[in-house]
């Protein structure tokens, strides 16, 4: 093999989620991350979504309709949400050049902005104010560690539903479950959807687990309930480790 082919082979494969059982699990547990973290994000700081910039989206249009003011956070929620992604999306091809995967590096970094979410919204301490500076700049981290996830389902984990979109999982998972029931359908037809409903319902029971979690921790801790998804962040980076190593296909 020539020096320039050696340079462009990946060091490291992108698994696929039947690679591994930890691949396999990795989807559920991001889902569990962005709905607690969702779910205590909107409880403590005013009503922000994290994961759900949609929901960001309605509620800055019926205050601004409605009241005529709206609060900094989900205002800078959007752009920050689409400036993390662009610049996670770039990072992902600064990794492909020099030949490493992303998907490690992705729930790292996703590791840290949750743990930053979490070390700024306890220094800001039990009665932190939803539009003070240190609030704002610790939802924004919050947004940016689900841009990331977002993004290394896409292109980090081959074959992964969505684990924060729930409204695009479950019209999936129905149209699926349809396919399946109706006989006329061709069976590769059958075979594909069974295997897609097989893979999102897990992502869609992990999710609402998630945001059972994460109110039921946030009104007993407050935002030190965000210990919850950044200690599962943990466990997907252990997870990533191995579900990298025990293989899939190039990225």
């Amino acid at each position: 093999m020539s020096e320039t082919a050696k340079r462009r082979t990946p060091r490291f494969w992108t698994p696929l989620v039947e690679t591994s059982l930890n691949a396999k699990l990795l989807p559920t547990v991001l889902s569990v991350i962005a709905g607690s973290v969702d779910a205590i994000g909107f409880l403590g700081l005013g009503g922000l979504f994290t994961a759900h910039v949609t929901g960001n989206l309605v509620i800055l249009a019926a205050h601004l309709v409605g009241a005529g003011e709206a609060r900094v956070a989900p205002i800078l929620s959007v752009p920050v949400f689409v400036a993390a992604l662009g610049l996670t999306r770039l990072l992902a091809g600064a990794l492909e050049r020099i030949g490493f995967a992303s998907l490690r590096p992705f729930l790292l970094l996703q590791l840290l902005l949750l743990v930053g979410f979490l070390v700024l919204c306890i220094s800001a301490g039990p009665r932190i104010d939803a539009d003070a500076p240190i609030a704002i700049l610790a939802g924004m981290l919050g947004v940016s560690a689900m841009a990331v996830q977002n993004t290394l389902v896409q292109i980090s984990l081959k074959g992964a539903p969505s684990t924060a979109v729930m409204t695009t999982n479950i019209t999936r998972f129905m149209m699926d479950v349809g396919d399946v029931m109706l006989e006329r359908k061709p069976a590769d037809v059958v075979a594909k959807a069974r295997d897609r409903a097989m893979r999102t319902w897990p992502a869609i029971v992990g999710f609402a687990i998630g945001c059972g979690l994460g109110a039921t921790c946030e009104a007993a801790i407050g935002l030190r309930a965000l210990a919850l998804p950044a200690g599962l962040a943990l466990l997907a980076v252990a997870m990533g480790m191995t579900a990298n190593i025990e293989g899939g296909r190039g990225s």
